[in-house]
């Protein structure tokens, strides 16, 4: 039997860095990667939507990763998001991934072109063969991706060994019981439903907000596993009403979260890459209401 317990807890989505001029941004990669370390987090979540992986070319992920691994590799459980929207980068992205250690790579199905599931099983088995080594974790985000993981297509992933289980981003709690049952390990998704997502079975939580406030999430986690419910979904509900917040800016959340890390101390990573929007005057009065809430929130509760 083999110990998945490294895969067990907190992992923030790994957000991308850029400096000035919008490159990648090594030394921001490195900061971000060790602020997240010394807040106790069990690992990282590199490369996927909180790190604009679609706006970003092979050789910036790469570096990317790479700035990663330099800085937690060994430190941190680091999981790499490598699906690109054709089979031969992100079979490239999954070799490389390899070869600096990562302890396991992710792909959502390939996007735009509804493909049948024969087709998305051969290309994720094709990614996973990039790197052979590897764990792999399906990443299943129907709202985005446009097609949805299924109990059958599961099954014919378990086939193969490296397959170990699901980032489940899909907002049906239900999934996370049903993938668990057919012994895949779940990682819980939307950050909204941690609480609910861990009584389903869920082994832990890959979250796009989490790096903006570990220490709820750690909370929420550790409540679970101590059996104080009511104070975990206190916690919990503090964080759904600052994405709230969070998500009533006009620019892109993560443009919001960015500013909120550099008003807690935290590394600079510049802003969002276009078409995602930049925050707007405006929008400053919402970060710091943002900020402040987070604040007030792991005064009380951590």
């Amino acid at each position: 039997m083999r110990d998945f317990s490294k895969y067990q807890g907190i992992f923030p989505a790994f957000y991308a860095c850029y400096d000035k001029g919008g490159s990648v941004d090594g030394a921001a990669v490195r900061a971000l990667a060790k602020y997240l370390l010394d807040k106790g987090v069990k690992g990282l979540y590199v490369g996927g939507s909180s790190g604009e992986c679609i706006y970003q070319s092979v050789a910036e992920r790469k570096e990317t990763l790479e700035h990663v691994m330099a800085e937690v590799g060994g430190k941190l459980t680091v999981i790499a998001h490598v699906a690109c929207n054709n089979t031969a980068d992100s079979r490239d992205l999954a070799a490389h991934a390899e070869s600096l250690g990562v302890d396991a790579v992710a792909a959502i199905p390939p996007i735009y072109f509804h493909l049948p599931p024969q087709a998305i099983a051969k290309y994720w088995n094709d990614i996973s063969g990039a790197a052979p080594n590897t764990d792999f974790v399906i990443y299943n985000i129907p709202q985005l991706a446009g097609v949805a993981l299924t109990v059958p297509l599961l099954r014919e992933m378990l086939k193969n060994p490296r397959v170990i289980g699901v980032k489940n981003s899909s907002m049906p709690v239900q999934d996370i019981q049903m993938w668990h049952d057919e012994g895949a390990l779940v990682f819980n998704g939307p950050d909204e439903q941690l609480l609910s997502g861990l009584a389903a079975g869920a082994a832990g939580g890959i979250g796009g907000t989490y790096a903006a406030m570990p220490e709820l999430y750690l909370e929420i986690f550790r409540c679970f596993h101590t059996g104080q419910l009511e104070k975990g979904r206190q916690v919990q509900n503090e964080c759904c009403r600052i994405i709230y917040k969070m998500c009533s800016a006009q620019g892109n959340m993560y443009a919001v979260i960015k500013e909120i890390l550099r008003l807690q101390g935290g590394p600079d990573i510049g802003g969002v890459r276009a078409p995602l929007l930049e925050l707007t005057e405006s929008d400053h009065e919402t970060v710091a209401q943002a900020h402040e809430m987070i604040q007030a929130a792991v005064s009380q509760y951590c």
